[in-house]
């Protein structure tokens, strides 16, 4: 374990999905020379005391010393993070919570992150939606055209003032992501610009994808 102290900002790396659509625990996979989650472990030590890895329960044993805390998550998202999050010191006061099959997101955009938390509860990247969407019912037909120019496509790390996650995590939330926990607490999120090249590795070709990103990151 880190033997760092204790201070204003954690971050809750998630790593316990089992990867069916990867065909495996993409996050324990090569990418660029290092596994997935060291990337991830990287960039959220760059601006933070501490860092909580939340594996899946098959992993927990595994000797990880680049984490403070390494926690068993659950059987959803929501139930991953809270139990990152009980691992989070009550004296901390900013929390990311990043997918650690985001290797690429880079340590600018994870302390834009943190700066932007200054002056607001909860803050999440975002990028614009390139492709037109469709909003469609239960039988496949379009009912809704939105307009792109208000989409965004959103990404990690999410930052929040560590008292606004907690009392949303508490009231049973739940949503796909931890902004939408947030949201349905009655909390405002703010969307800044996220990166292009912060792609979730889902399949062996985003793996391919991101690992070339990383590469011609590490090259200049």
């Amino acid at each position: 374990m880190s033997n760092r102290q204790s201070g204003p900002v954690w971050t809750i790396v998630v790593a316990a999905g089992s990867g069916s659509r990867f065909g495996g625990a993409k996050q324990y996979h090569e990418c660029h020379g290092r596994r997935v989650l060291d990337w991830s472990l990287d960039a959220a030590w760059a601006v933070s005391h501490g860092v909580v890895l939340v594996v899946h329960p098959d992993y927990l044993g595994d000797p990880e010393d680049r984490a403070t805390a390494v926690v068993a998550g659950g059987q959803s998202r929501g139930e991953s993070v809270r139990n990152g999050l009980a691992a989070v010191p009550g004296e901390v006061e900013c929390v990311l919570v990043h997918d650690a099959a985001r290797p690429a997101a880079s340590i600018e955009l994870f302390s834009r992150v943190v700066k932007a938390l200054c002056d607001n509860g909860a803050v999440i990247p975002g990028v614009a939606v390139v492709d037109t969407i469709k909003q469609i019912d239960n039988s496949g037909r379009v009912i809704a055209t939105p307009a792109r120019d208000h989409l965004r496509a959103i990404q990690t790390p999410q930052g929040f003032r560590a008292d606004v996650l907690r009392r949303a995590y508490e009231s049973g939330c739940e949503g796909t992501d931890d902004a939408a926990v947030v949201e349905a607490a009655g909390v405002s999120v703010l969307v800044i610009d996220g990166e292009s090249a912060n792609l979730k590795i889902t399949t062996r070709l985003d793996l391919t994808a991101v690992a070339a990103t990383l590469s011609e990151r590490d090259s200049k």
